[in-house]
C-alpha cells in the first residue's frame, strides 16, 4: 500500500466559510484519504456547523470525515467515523455506537502494546506519534520511527503517523512504514497556501 495523506483540522477555525473554500483548494490539489475534525476549546454547536458545512466538500474529493473524539456527534451527523485518544471514549464503545461499518482510528503513542490492544479489538488503524516537535499541541510522547517499521512488518492493521510532519521529513516518515501520514500545520500553514502544502507533501511521500 502506498503511502497516503491524513489531514486535520486546524485546532481554531475563525471563518468556516473561508476555511470550507480553502479546504475544497487543498483537496483539489491531490488525494487526500482522511479528514480529521478535530477543533479545541470550542463548542459542540460550533463543531456541529463546520462539520455539516465541510462534510459535502471532503465527500465531493473522495476524502473519507472522521470526527476527534465526539462519537455521538459523529452518529448524529453520519460520518464516516472517529479517532479516539487513549484518554477518550475506549474504542469499545466507539465501535458499540457506531456500529460495524464505521471507520475507527486509535492514538498509541509510541506503544506496540497499545497498539496490538487496539488492532486485536478491531481498530481499522493505529496512529503513533508525535515523531517531531509540532506547534499544534504539547507533546508528551515521542515517536521512534522504527515503531512503524516493525508494525509493519508485523501487523496487518494500517498506521498512521502524526506529529510534526512536513514536507522536508515526511520522506523518511513515509519510508519507515507509515500507511497514512497525517499533518495540520503543514498544509494550513504553508507561506504559499494549503493546496501548495498538500503538494508538496504528496511529492515528498512519493519521493
Amino acid at each position: 500500500m502506498t503511502c497516503q495523506l491524513y489531514l486535520i483540522t486546524p485546532p481554531q477555525i475563525a471563518d468556516h466559510s473561508v476555511f470550507a473554500k480553502t479546504l475544497d483548494d487543498a483537496l483539489s490539489a491531490g488525494p487526500v484519504a482522511a479528514l480529521q475534525i478535530r477543533l479545541k476549546d470550542v463548542s459542540l454547536d460550533e463543531i456541529r456547523a463546520l462539520t455539516k458545512l465541510i462534510t459535502p466538500v471532503a465527500h465531493k474529493h473522495g476524502t473519507a470525515v472522521l470526527m476527534n473524539d465526539h462519537v455521538q456527534l459523529a452518529k448524529e451527523l453520519k460520518l464516516d467515523g472517529v479517532h479516539v485518544g487513549q484518554s477518550d471514549t475506549s474504542y469499545k464503545d466507539a465501535r458499540k455506537t457506531l456500529g460495524l461499518e464505521a471507520m475507527i482510528g486509535v492514538t498509541c503513542h509510541d506503544s506496540r502494546h497499545l497498539a496490538m490492544e487496539a488492532a486485536e479489538s478491531g481498530a481499522d488503524y493505529v496512529a503513533f506519534g508525535a515523531f517531531f516537535p509540532t506547534s499544534t499541541k504539547v507533546v508528551e510522547h515521542m515517536a521512534h520511527l522504527d515503531t512503524l517499521t516493525i508494525w509493519q512488518e508485523t501487523m496487518e492493521v494500517p498506521c498512521v503517523a502524526i506529529g510534526g510532519i512536513t514536507a522536508d521529513n515526511a520522506a523518511q516518515v513515509a519510508a519507515a512504514g507509515a500507511d497514512f501520514i497525517a499533518v495540520s500545520g503543514a498544509v494550513w500553514n504553508h507561506p504559499d497556501g494549503a493546496a501548495t502544502g498538500v503538494k508538496k507533501l504528496l511529492a515528498a511521500i512519493a519521493g
